[in-house]
C-alpha cells in the first residue's frame, strides 16, 4: 500500500493468537499502511501459553513495517485490542514474572469453582459466571503457582503491551477486565469477592472505559516501533468487540461473527443478556448499550490441526463442486468447549465416514457452520434479538465458499466487509475516542473502507445441512455436553 496523501493517520493494533497486525487508517477509515508479524504458542492438553517478550517483539516489528509505509504523515493516536482472558503476572517495572496464559488455557478448573462460590451473588447480578478459561481463575492459579512473588501485579495482554508502549504501567480497559471479575455496573473491582479469594488490591490494575486516553508513546517504544514519541494511547477493547467495530456492525439486533483460530460472536442489544451457564457475557458500550457474545473453542484453527501444510485453496475448490452431505466433524481446536455450551470434557469427533481428504475437509467446514448455528440458537433461547444484520469477518471470511456454506446453514443473507478487521476497529476508536462505540461502527467515513459483499443462502442445500446439523445436536446431547433445553430449542427452530 502507499499513503497517497500527507494527511494524518490513526493506528490500530490487533494482537491475535497467530500474529500481531498494525494498520494505519486515514480520515475516511481507509487502510493506507499495514504490517504483521507471526506469533508462536505452546499447547499441551488444557495448557496454552505464549511468551510475553514475543508479543512485544512481534508488535514492534509489525508497527515498524506499517510506519515505514506511513512515512512522514502525522500519527494522531493508537488503540490496541488483544485476546480476551489472556493474563500474566508482571513486576512493577512490567517485567514478565510468568508466561502469558492464553484465552483458552483451562487449567484453572478448581480456581473457577472457588471464584463462582465466592461471588455467587455478584455473578447472578452480572448475568454470567467465570469459567476455567477466564482471567480471574487464571489469576488465582498464577498467584499460587508462582508463590505470590513480592510486588507481582496482574496484567492483561492488552495493558501489558500499552504499558510497554508508554514505558510505564497503564490502566486496563473494562472490556479486557470483564473476565477478570470487574463489575461493569459499579465500575470497580468487587473488593468483597476478591478479599474472600485472597487477592490483594495491589495486584489489580486501574480500570477505565474503552476510548479513554491512558498515556503516550515513550522514547524507548518509539525507537523500537517507529511510532512517534508522544503519540496518544487510547484504551482499547477485546478482539471480539474490536471486530464488531471494524466490521461496521451497528444497531440493536446486529451481529458480527469472527472466524479465526476460534469462532467469536458479538452483537448489540439494548438490555444485558443473562446466561446461567456463563457461556455468554456482555461488554458495556459507553452509550449504555450492551455487546453480548461468546467465544467458542471451535474454529478455523482445526484446519491447521488436521490439514497442516495442505493446499487449503485446492481442497476448497474440490469441495465446492461436490454436493453437501451430512458427514460432519465437531471442530474443536482444543479439548473443552466454552460457547454455545460449557463442557470441559468435550472432544473432537466425526459423524459419518468421509470418503477422502476432500470429504474430511468439507466435514470440518460444515462443523464450524453448525456450531455457529447452535450459537445463534442459544442466543435466541436467552432472548437476544438475532434476526438483524449479520456480518462475517476474520480469516475464515476470506473463503467465500465457506461463507456461502455458513449462509446456507443459517438460512439467512450475510454481509462480508471487504476491508474489516479488529485492527481497523481500534484505529477508528483511536480517531474518535470520545464517541460511542455504536456510532463509531456506523461512521459514514467507513464508506471509504471498501464496502460489503452480500452472500445469499442456497435453498437447495437447506434440507441436507439441517439434517446434518440436527444429527450433531443429537450427538452432543447424547454425550452429555449439550443442555437438553438448548437441544430442544435447536430442533424447534429448525422445524419452524
Amino acid at each position: 500500500m502507499t499513503a497517497g496523501t500527507d494527511g494524518p493517520v490513526w493506528l490500530g493494533i490487533d494482537v491475535g493468537t497467530q500474529s500481531v497486525r498494525c494498520v494505519a487508517v486515514d480520515h475516511r477509515a481507509a487502510t493506507v499502511a499495514s504490517g504483521t508479524h507471526p506469533l508462536r504458542g505452546r499447547r499441551a492438553g488444557p495448557r496454552h501459553e505464549q511468551d510475553p517478550h514475543e508479543w512485544w517483539s512481534a508488535l514492534a516489528t509489525a508497527c515498524g513495517a506499517a510506519m515505514r509505509e506511513v512515512g512522514g504523515r502525522p500519527v494522531r493516536g493508537l488503540a490496541l485490542c488483544a485476546t480476551s482472558g489472556t493474563v500474566l503476572l508482571v513486576s512493577p517495572e512490567l517485567t514478565p514474572l510468568s508466561p502469558g496464559l492464553m484465552y483458552d488455557d483451562s487449567r484453572a478448573g478448581s480456581e473457577a469453582r472457588r471464584a463462582v462460590e465466592a461471588g455467587d451473588e455478584l455473578w447472578r447480578r452480572l448475568g454470567y459466571r467465570p469459567q476455567a478459561s477466564w482471567a480471574l481463575p487464571k489469576l488465582l492459579w498464577l498467584l499460587d503457582a508462582a508463590g505470590r512473588p513480592a510486588g507481582a501485579r496482574m496484567a492483561h495482554q492488552a495493558d501489558y503491551l500499552t504499558g510497554r508502549l508508554a514505558g510505564r504501567r497503564t490502566a486496563a480497559d473494562s472490556s479486557h477486565a470483564l473476565k477478570s471479575g470487574y463489575d461493569l455496573d459499579a465500575e470497580r473491582w468487587p473488593a468483597g469477592v476478591f478479599d474472600a479469594l485472597g487477592i490483594p488490591a495491589a495486584v489489580l490494575p486501574e480500570v477505565v472505559r474503552p476510548g479513554t486516553p491512558v498515556g503516550t508513546v515513550g522514547g524507548d517504544a518509539a525507537e523500537a516501533t517507529g511510532i512517534p514519541e508522544g503519540t496518544p494511547i487510547i484504551a482499547g477493547m477485546t478482539d471480539g468487540c474490536a471486530a464488531l467495530l471494524g466490521s461496521g456492525t451497528v444497531g440493536v439486533g446486529a451481529w458480527n461473527s469472527v472466524l479465526g483460530t476460534t469462532l467469536v460472536l458479538k452483537g448489540i442489544t439494548a438490555e444485558r443478556l443473562r446466561d446461567p451457564l456463563g457461556a455468554v457475557y456482555s461488554h458495556r458500550a459507553p452509550d449504555g448499550s450492551w455487546l453480548p457474545g461468546g467465544a467458542s473453542s471451535s474454529g478455523a484453527g482445526v484446519l491447521t490441526a488436521r490439514f497442516g501444510g495442505a493446499d487449503l485453496g485446492r481442497l476448497t475448490e474440490q469441495a465446492a463442486v461436490r454436493p453437501q452431505r451430512t458427514v460432519v466433524t465437531y471442530p474443536l481446536v482444543s479439548r473443552g468447549e466454552r460457547f454455545p455450551f460449557v463442557a470441559g470434557e468435550a472432544e473432537r469427533f466425526t459423524l459419518g465416514e468421509p470418503r477422502d481428504d476432500v470429504d474430511a475437509y468439507a466435514a470440518l467446514l460444515r462443523g464450524v457452520a453448525f456450531v455457529e448455528r447452535l450459537c445463534f440458537d442459544y442466543l435466541d433461547l436467552l432472548g437476544a434479538p438475532v434476526d438483524g444484520p449479520l456480518t462475517l469477518t476474520g480469516g475464515g471470511a476470506r473463503n467465500r465458499f465457506w461463507c456461502g456454506l455458513r449462509a446456507s446453514t443459517l438460512g439467512r443473507t450475510v454481509g462480508v466487509p471487504r476491508d474489516a478487521d479488529p485492527a481497523v476497529g481500534m484505529a477508528l476508536l483511536a480517531r474518535s475516542p470520545g464517541s460511542s462505540l455504536t456510532a463509531l461502527a456506523g461512521d459514514p467515513a467507513r464508506d471509504g473502507a471498501g464496502g460489503t459483499d452480500v452472500v445469499e443462502p442456497n435453498p437447495d442445500d437447506t434440507a441436507v445441512l439441517t439434517e446434518g446439523y440436527l444429527a450433531l445436536v443429537d450427538a452432543l446431547l447424547e454425550r452429555g455436553w449439550l443442555p437438553a433445553d438448548l437441544a430442544a430449542h435447536a430442533r424447534k427452530r429448525s422445524t419452524g
